[in-house]
């Protein structure tokens, strides 16, 4: 039974796929409190040129680029026209997974 069982994670296993690089899988209900607690200092108020939550018209060109460019920059930080976002917002504490869960939320607040 142990050797049929094992056969079978292995095959699961087989068709996970493999991301190098930054997180794809993102969960925006998660993101939420990380932008409550980390993001939304800047994303509220357009601080430092952030661009707002929410500001379907700001966003537009952003989203354009695709929700990967956008999880890219903030996890490794960007200089933009317009404004500046520092790595990980500026808190280094954060995981890929968490700045990836918050952009998500930017996302689905932004369309």
């Amino acid at each position: 039974m142990k050797r049929v069982l094992s056969l079978y994670v292995v095959a699961a296993l087989a068709f996970i796929p493999v991301f190098a690089g930054i997180a794809v899988a993102a969960d925006a209900a998660k993101g939420q409190g990380i932008y409550m607690n980390f993001c939304a200092p800047c994303h509220a108020t357009g601080a430092a040129g952030a661009p707002k939550t929410g500001d379907k018209t700001v966003w537009a060109p952003r989203l354009k680029n695709g929700e990967k460019v956008l999880v890219e920059r903030a996890i490794k930080g960007y200089q933009g026209k317009s404004g500046f976002m520092p790595a990980r917002g500026g808190n280094s504490a954060l995981s890929d997974a968490e700045v990836t869960d918050a952009v998500a939320y930017m996302v689905a607040q932004s369309r």
